[in-house]
């Protein structure tokens, strides 16, 4: 069976086809929290950039990533930290 971070990783991938993609776990720093689990793979960070961001604001962006990501949600991912870019808007 595969990591969550893995299935994030490909789910991410099929959805928006990233120019780069970082998926990490950051479950050990919150455990204790709301949500986390004794197991891990609850709360990660993700760096996405896609074209398929362009035009599109912060808040959509969010939504898109979330519903690539409802069935791991509905089975025990708690908390992501996102930052979702277009090509254009690398410095």
């Amino acid at each position: 069976m595969s990591s969550r971070a893995d299935r994030i990783r490909i789910a991410l991938s099929e959805r928006f086809a990233p120019l780069s993609l970082e998926v990490m776990d950051d479950s050990h720093r919150h455990a204790g929290h709301a949500g986390a689990r004794p197991e891990g793979e609850t709360h990660y960070t993700v760096i996405l950039v896609s074209p398929q961001f362009q035009g599109m604001n912060r808040v959509a962006r969010s939504r898109a990533v979330h519903e690539a990501l409802a069935t791991e949600f509905a089975n025990g991912l708690h908390a992501l930290a996102l930052t979702l870019r277009a090509p254009d808007e690398l410095g």
